[in-house]
């Protein structure tokens, strides 16, 4: 089992980004569990902080600890079926930004490699193409320094660390990754890896909405 740095989330307040009688749209700091751990030390997460303000906050789905940015809740039991099954058949749209290591050459690209978890590493994840669930990750460079590239990512599939892995794969692991480029953590103070636009269709008027929230790096 892998360590994980201690757990010390931040106490920003509740940022909400959109809300009416069936969903409430929030934007997750970095460094905040979506739902509580094992253990008392890890019971304060993003669910338990949108339940104070919205006892009837159902979760749909979640972002990594170390990831911040857009997330969706629903607020009555069908609003969280109609989202469930919508990003289950994939048809919500996600849009990430990340500071990646080193120079990415093409302007863009697509990651198609299968993930799995790697158990006596866990929670970190691995390619496998025997056994691995497909995970396919869209990219585009947006601008880049001497050692360092900001790209956005578009994930085709939602598999866990799946933008992480898939960077590094590509040779260019996130920045301030604690699990997947540690060596980074010291010079970048968080994971640089943001959830800058959830796209879903309303779970009662069926109508496109777009959540956005700029990222912080």
């Amino acid at each position: 089992m892998t360590e994980i740095t201690p757990y010390n989330p931040p106490q920003d307040p509740l940022e909400v980004l959109h809300e009416d009688g069936h969903i409430v749209a929030v934007n997750k700091p970095s460094g905040l569990l979506s739902v509580p751990g094992k253990g008392d030390h890890l019971a304060d997460c993003l669910m338990v902080r949108v339940q104070a303000v919205f006892p009837d906050a159902l979760l749909v789905h979640r972002l990594d600890r170390d990831t911040s940015g857009v997330i969706v809740f629903a607020l009555t039991a069908h609003a969280q079926r109609s989202l469930s099954m919508q990003f289950e058949k994939r048809t919500t749209k996600k849009t990430y930004v990340a500071r990646v290591q080193g120079q990415v050459a093409e302007k863009t690209g697509t990651v198609d490699l299968p993930l799995i978890v790697d158990w006596p590493n866990r929670p970190l994840q691995k390619v496998c193409h025997e056994t691995g669930k497909p995970a396919v990750t869209d990219w585009r460079v947006l601008k880049q320094t001497e050692d360092e590239t900001r790209v956005r990512l578009f994930p085709r599939t939602g598999r866990s660390h799946q933008l992480r892995v898939h960077m590094l794969a590509l040779g260019h692991p996130i920045l301030g990754d604690p699990l997947y480029a540690p060596e980074t953590v010291d010079a970048h103070p968080r994971l640089m890896l943001h959830s800058e636009e959830l796209r879903i269709n309303h779970p009662e008027s069926g109508k496109g909405l777009s959540f956005r929230a700029k990222a912080p790096f």
